[in-house]
């Protein structure tokens, strides 16, 4: 009888607990962040996946509905907008080719008149507030006031402890990536820390911060937590 390797039998088994471990302190995050964002009006939910994801999120988004998408690696990573553009919703989207100035504004204006606005954020707290970063704000403004539903996606990489953290987290480590994505040059795309003492208009990219605690009076706001890394 061929002996056992007591080495990889343990290796396995610490494998399987620190698994374990993981998803039950990720779940613990995210259901305590869910209940913080119901408690601050929020209709809000987790999964644990990006394929949960996209059928909850294909289930809320009727079929026909005016659809504004918000610039999101996130929504794209779990397929949504791929899943929309096949069933021939109206999609406005400032990512779908590229657009002259005039058209790309005009988009971002839509957003505010559509039946659904998509989109991610940047962050939000354990004490269910959502912390977001933009350079034009379109897409704060849209997340608060104007479309008929909003509807948030986030990974869990999102989350953090409060507000403090948030921002930091957006400035060091959400803002750096999308800056280089977009070629732009900036302090935090030489050394992937933000400066604020050095980055100044025109090449800034950080402009607007806004701090979302409660759910907007008459904007009727879901969030949907997944239980993976999901965009910046």
């Amino acid at each position: 009888m061929k002996k056992k390797n007591w080495n990889v039998v343990r290796a396995r088994a610490w494998n399987v607990q620190k698994k374990t471990s993981i998803n039950w302190h990720s779940k613990d995050k995210m259901e305590r962040t869910v209940k913080a964002l119901k408690d601050n009006g929020f209709d809000a939910l987790y999964v644990d996946t990006k394929e949960e994801a996209l059928e909850k999120l294909l289930q809320r988004i009727p079929q026909g509905s005016k659809i504004g998408i918000g610039g999101s690696m996130t929504l794209r990573e779990i397929g949504l907008v791929d899943a929309l553009n096949e069933r021939g919703d109206y999609i406005a989207d400032i990512w779908a080719k590229k657009h002259s100035t005039e058209e790309d504004m005009e988009i971002r204006k839509q957003h505010f008149s559509m039946d659904i606005f998509l989109t991610s954020s940047n962050a939000i707290s354990e004490d269910g507030k959502l912390i977001n970063i933009d350079g034009l704000g379109n897409r704060v403004a849209a997340m608060i006031f104007g479309p008929k539903k909003v509807i948030v996606v986030v990974g869990i990489n999102k989350i953090i402890k409060d507000v403090h953290e948030g921002i930091e987290r957006i400035r060091n480590i959400a803002a750096p990536m999308n800056v280089k994505r977009f070629e732009g040059k900036t302090p935090c795309t030489l050394n992937g820390n933000c400066d604020l003492n050095k980055c100044k208009p025109p090449n800034r990219h950080c402009h607007i911060i806004t701090i979302i605690e409660k759910k907007p009076m008459k904007t009727d706001t879901t969030v949907i937590i997944i239980g993976e890394c999901l965009g910046f």
